[in-house]
């Protein structure tokens, strides 16, 4: 089987400590090309991974015709604006998490079906071991999936941390709560009836409208 060309939008630490790591170990992939808007970045992450083109913008990539499929880690609020680009540009896209932000850019996201393939980067549904545990709720053999109890959390006290920042898809729920939505949907394999949110507000951080 060809390998599959990729280029990488993006030099965020996910993909440059976690993700592409792994993608070069695999027979299937080719890390053709990966861009930032600091070309300088761009270079600097391409050496460091021994990925063979470097681009100083996104759209520059995206008009490589050798790349076939595009890996989008940018912040929340651009996955979709560049998928949609990527998609236009004739590439796959596989997308990290959260895909879109709201009902209607997944809607913008669902035009593109029969144009290419696009998805989201959830390691649940395609790793070994949660195909495995999926196994194992349907099969019965540790009993009657009845709830799913999850606890993810982590301490992030900068407001000035993109994953602190509302306006761009920041926010437990975007960031780490939808890991737990996700397993929830993914093991029942149906749709929640309903949900709780709770919050505890820090009453060091900065006062909100």
């Amino acid at each position: 089987m060809k390998r599959v060309v990729w280029g990488i939008v993006s030099t965020a630490n996910i993909g440059r400590a976690r993700v592409l790591p792994g993608m070069k170990k695999s027979d299937l992939i080719e890390l053709r090309a990966i861009a930032s808007r600091d070309a300088g970045r761009a270079r600097a992450t391409a050496d460091a991974l021994g990925i063979p083109e470097a681009y100083g913008s996104y759209e520059a990539l995206l008009a490589d015709p050798e790349i076939e499929a595009i890996y989008n880690p940018l912040p929340n609020h651009l996955h979709v604006p560049l998928t949609l680009a990527a998609v236009a540009a004739g590439k796959h896209v596989l997308c990290e998490k959260p895909i879109a932000l709201t009902a209607d850019e997944a809607l913008a996201l669902r035009a593109t079906v029969g144009k290419a393939l696009v998805a989201e980067a959830f390691m649940v549904r395609f790793h070994p071991q949660w195909l495995r545990a999926l196994e194992l709720v349907r099969s019965g053999s540790i009993g009657t999936l009845r709830a799913v109890h999850m606890l993810f959390c982590y301490s992030n006290t900068d407001a000035a941390n993109i994953r602190n920042i509302a306006d761009i898809g920041g926010g437990a729920l975007y960031d780490i709560g939808c890991y737990a939505i996700t397993a929830g949907r993914f093991f029942f394999g149906a749709e929640p009836l309903r949900g709780i949110a709770l919050i505890d507000r820090d009453e060091n951080a900065a006062p909100t409208a």
